[in-house]
């Protein structure tokens, strides 16, 4: 079946709701969100710690909180993406308020500002501590009380399409490539999606036809064993527009947050104990009470993410353990209710009163801070395609991303991008010549058998070889078994039936390869990419 849409959006986090609402307000044509599951799963709602905004102008200020983001990110950081962020922030706040997002406030009225590592200044807003939930629950009920904007859920986005589905020869140094809209597998009964025990009948894979087409489809976490992110993060749009020649950039910077709840059962997502909770007096020490953090960065447990990863990874290495703790014993127990109730609840639930007792923590893979290349608009390589939020590389994160920058980074770009895709959505028109999906093939359980296995195969690989810390030896040992998972993988991609498990192994192993590939390019250790092959910066060599 074939779809025509003016605005195709593939992905409904904070990102693409916030765009979608933004373009469907201005009656300029129609509204399609694809929803891999349900629209409340998406990274955003995983989001604890809270949003970056300069907002109390009388001790912050933008200069301020731009500085924080280039220390963090190395100095590899767009200095215009980071003033585009900063500067837009505020407006954008006020924007989700309108939206029905409510933050915390103090009783005078003015927001109740938390201060996280790297930050100079007490400037992230938050609700408790489940800040994304609140904001995916506020734009969804945007997005549902919007009757301009159509939502698909439980719909998987395949492939993009471009001149290379039309017969076209594609290469990455090709003029004006061109984004017509993206192939989508629709679940076989929309009663009840995804059938784990009829492989045979996964779907079918439809056209939808768009003038304007925007990847929103957040990380890639699910890449690594133990991850913050829903198993769903499989890099998807990443790996579609990379397989559709579009930019890609510094997919060597996974952000590793330091602190995930350690617990074994739980490992996508790992449940995350918020930066916020450092930035409250948490101190981060061995399970036998000794700090460590004084080792490492005269910050403390306040230093940048990278650098407290490493740390504890060491710690946990050096002593033979398999996580670390967090102490706020010392704080006032109520007021930790009061702070943190939801991450009271969690760590109760597994017996652990966080008033009285340690936090067993430990790092687990988090963010990625490079994506598709885009512009100031949100703009990739390829015409009429646009990405935005974790999939995208705006340039904003560098080397490392400073704690409460991305979900302030997707809602600036989401008005950058609506801004701009309204100006050209007249100028285009959809490409009738585009053929509909070939879907013959079947799925066996033998064949889906082999698939989960290779998810795991490429979880192992990721983990151990392409991780905190990495080298050269590892990286190509990764480099190795993702080339062998990738071929074998292929040949069976072209002879069954599209199905979500096939589309999402594809997509890991891309992104697999994309993060060993650019680990090995980089020559030195630089933000979050740390290798004991290269361990100084390449401009400090001659030093």
């Amino acid at each position: 079946m074939v779809y025509k849409y003016d605005f195709l959006v593939i992905g409904a986090g904070v990102a693409g709701m916030s765009y979608a609402l933004k373009v469907a307000r201005e009656k300029k044509g129609t509204v399609c969100m694809i929803c891999k599951t349900s629209l409340d799963e998406a990274n955003t709602s995983f989001a604890q710690g809270g949003v970056a905004s300069v907002t109390n102008l009388a001790v912050d200020d933008f200069d301020k909180h731009i500085e924080d983001t280039m220390i963090a990110g190395d100095y590899i950081s767009d200095r215009a993406a980071v003033e585009q962020v900063v500067r837009k922030a505020p407006a954008q706040i006020k924007e989700l308020v309108k939206w029905g997002v409510n933050f915390d406030r103090k009783e005078d009225g003015t927001f109740d500002l938390h201060r996280e590592g790297g930050h100079s200044e007490f400037r992230i807003l938050h609700h408790a501590d489940d800040t994304g939930a609140e904001i995916q629950r506020g734009l969804m009920a945007a997005v549902r009380a919007c009757p301009d904007i159509t939502v698909k859920e439980n719909h998987f986005a395949v492939e993009i399409i471009t001149q290379h589905h039309l017969g076209v020869r594609v290469t990455r140094r090709s003029p004006h490539i061109k984004c017509y809209g993206a192939y989508v597998l629709a679940p076989s009964n929309p009663e009840n999606p995804g059938n784990p025990d009829n492989p045979a009948n996964p779907g079918t894979v439809d056209t939808y036809l768009a003038k304007v087409t925007v990847l929103c489809t957040g990380g890639c976490g699910a890449v690594y064993l133990t991850t913050s992110n829903p198993v769903i993060a499989t890099g998807d749009g990443i790996a579609m527009a990379y397989r559709a020649k579009a930019t890609v950039a510094d997919m060597e910077f996974v952000q590793f947050h330091p602190t995930v709840l350690h617990n074994p059962k739980e490992t996508h997502p790992a449940y995350l104990i918020t930066e916020a909770m450092r930035g409250y007096g948490g101190i981060l020490k061995l399970p036998n009470g000794q700090t460590f953090m004084e080792k490492y960065d005269e910050r403390l447990s306040l230093a940048p993410r990278d650098i407290v990863a490493r740390a504890i990874d060491k710690e946990m290495k050096i002593h033979g353990i398999d996580h670390v703790c967090l102490d706020v014993t010392h704080k006032d127990p109520a007021e930790t209710r009061h702070h943190f109730p939801n991450i009271y609840q969690k760590c109760l639930s597994m017996g652990v009163d966080i008033t009285t007792d340690y936090i067993p923590v430990r790092p687990a893979a988090h963010y990625m801070c490079g994506g598709i290349k885009v512009d100031l608009n949100g703009q990739t390589s390829i015409e009429q395609l646009y990405a935005l939020g974790e999939c995208s590389c705006t340039g904003l994160h560098g080397g490392n991303r400073l704690a409460s920058n991305s979900l302030i980074e997707a809602v600036v770009y989401a008005d950058a991008a609506a801004k701009d895709s309204l100006k050209h959505v007249d100028l285009y028109d959809w490409n009738d010549q585009v053929p509909e999906w070939n879907d013959e093939g079947t799925m066996t359980n033998e064949e889906k058998v082999l698939i989960t296995q290779s998810i795991k195969e490429v979880n192992q690989i990721m983990s151990n070889y392409v991780g905190i810390v990495r080298s050269d030896l590892r990286l190509h040992r990764a480099w190795d078994r993702l080339d062998m998972l990738y071929e074998e993988t292929e040949r069976l991609f072209k002879r069954v039936k599209a199905s979500r498990d096939i589309c999402e192994l594809r997509n890991m192993i891309n992104v697999g390869y994309l993060i060993t590939r650019f680990a090995l390019e980089r020559k030195e250790s630089r933000g979050l990419h740390f290798t004991i092959d290269y361990p100084v910066h390449a401009y400090d060599k001659n030093q």
